[in-house]
């Protein structure tokens, strides 16, 4: 049937149970207990109350077999007229795969040893209209899956696992943190200039103030404010938004960790992000080593760790003082077809970075001594002006982490933001926050800071090929001919 025919059906269904004096959206269902308790500690004769959607539907003369699911597992109904009822009976002839009911019985197994409820009583919780995808099959349609995700949760329950375990990687990131006496803060979404990285934000307009105002790129400055105020180790588990390109990779709406330690480095940095991460795999798959799309990668540690200033002088000859053209013309012997928009430095280093992902290995690998131009809020390196002190963590040949050794030198950092502003090849904020520059004239204790990309992260230790398997409601290009509010 086609799936107005199947709606009209279903409506006539519905109209039926209310004829019939029930309530198809009943109310509470109150001491439910989750199916995956029950099987697990399943007692025979014991009175159950449990609550969930029909999965499968079966009739056979009097008897009426049902798979109940609710979020944590499934359990077969077994629906006999003689011990429900008629009346309980006949409602349920009116009820369809998708349909959200509670139900009152008592557990046994079947002669074929399938562990069921003897089922007394059926309470009418949601009537749905739209049917499910075929059980046989699922919904596989990625698009229709990331578009109607609702349908993709109730149809495939490895998405509701991928979903489910990136819970318990940030709660696992709190208590990790919370441990160890970070301090968890809320810092604006919303503000008044876009700062603490490079990206081009969304811009809107605050009607009251008559104030253009922008969703955050990245909370880093004003959880240094904190710093300055006196908190000495506090993170944060923040969306950020940047409008920008989209990919497996990319999400305009994404989530970070950022974590900032007072009197700390960017080698604390780096054993936080071992220790972590490593006791974040070992509690989610039992062991350092996991497989993510065919490639096993092994979390023990210590990590490796590479220079990226040495990689690029290996690779192209370039530099730190070089200057853009020139650093241009030695990308050319590898890449002779490079064009853009403005020749800067970063430009040219974007194209670099590009080139250099073979570097990345499966394994987590650290990537040190970045250029100190391309870290205007990093500390330079002690005896080298031109590095940073600095590192980004690539694993899977994505990066998924990166710190600094934190400027707080209030007078360096102003030169350094105005030097960023000439060299940047974004399009973010065009000006300088100089509350935060009298923030840092305040004096902030020398601190190390990390960010991590905890979307990257998910995808990896769910072993998901695309950011929109990870992002429940991801944005998604309008379909052809839908319309524009």
């Amino acid at each position: 049937m086609e799936v107005d025919e199947i709606r009209n059906v279903r409506i006539e269904k519905l109209n039926r149970l209310k004829s019939m004096g029930l309530n198809p959206y009943g109310g509470q269902f109150p001491g439910s207990l989750p199916i995956a308790g029950l099987l697990k500690d399943f007692r025979e004769g014991n009175r159950v109350l449990i609550c969930g959607r029909i999965m499968a539907n079966r009739k056979h003369g009097k008897v009426q077999f049902m798979d109940l699911q609710d979020q944590t597992a499934k359990i077969q109904l077994y629906i006999k007229a003689d011990v429900a009822g008629e009346e309980t009976f006949n409602a349920i002839q009116e009820l369809d795969i998708g349909d959200i009911i509670g139900v009152e019985g008592e557990l046994f197994t079947t002669h074929t040893g399938q562990p069921s409820v003897r089922t007394k009583k059926v309470t009418v919780l949601a009537k749905s209209l739209m049917s499910l995808p075929e059980k046989w099959h699922g919904l596989k349609d990625v698009e229709i899956r990331y578009r109607q995700r609702y349908v993709d949760l109730i149809a495939n329950p490895f998405v509701r696992e991928i979903f489910m375990k990136r819970s318990l990687i940030i709660s696992f990131i709190r208590s990790f943190l919370d441990e160890r006496g970070f301090l968890e803060v809320e810092t604006p979404m919303l503000q008044p200039m876009a700062g603490g990285a490079r990206g081009r934000p969304f811009k809107s307009l605050h009607h009251t103030y008559n104030m253009e105002v922008f969703l955050r790129i990245a909370p880093e400055l004003y959880l240094k404010r904190l710093l300055v105020g006196g908190f000495e180790r506090v993170y944060e588990i923040n969306r950020n938004f940047r409008n920008e390109g989209i990919s497996t990779r990319h999400n305009p709406e994404f989530t970070m960790l950022e974590v900032y330690q007072a009197y700390g480095d960017v080698q604390d940095m780096m054993r936080l992000t071992e220790d972590m991460v490593s006791s974040l795999v070992k509690k989610i798959h039992g062991s350092y080593k996991l497989t993510y799309q065919g490639r096993e990668i092994d979390f023990a540690v210590p990590w490796n760790r590479r220079s990226f200033a040495a990689i690029v002088k290996e690779r192209f000859d370039i530099n730190p003082s070089d200057d853009a053209k020139s650093m241009l013309e030695k990308v050319k012997t590898k890449k002779p077809k490079v064009n853009l928009e403005k020749l800067t430095r970063s430009a040219v280093m974007k194209i670099v970075e590009e080139l250099l992902d073979e570097e990345a290995t499966d394994n987590p690998l650290f990537l040190t001594e970045y250029f100190s131009f391309l870290s205007p809020l990093a500390k330079t390196k002690a005896g080298d002006p031109l590095l940073a002190d600095r590192f980004e963590c690539f694993i899977a040949g994505m990066e998924v982490a990166n710190a600094y050794s934190e400027l707080n030198d209030p007078q360096e950092q102003r030169q350094r933001l105005l030097e960023d502003l000439d060299d940047d090849v974004e399009t973010g904020s065009r000006t300088i926050d100089e509350d935060f520059i009298q923030a840092l004239e305040y004096g902030m204790p020398p601190a190390g800071g990390l960010g991590i990309g905890i979307d990257r992260l998910v995808m990896i230790l769910t072993d998901s090929a695309s950011i929109r398997d990870v992002i429940l409601f991801p944005l998604l290009k309008p379909v052809a001919g839908e319309e524009k509010h």
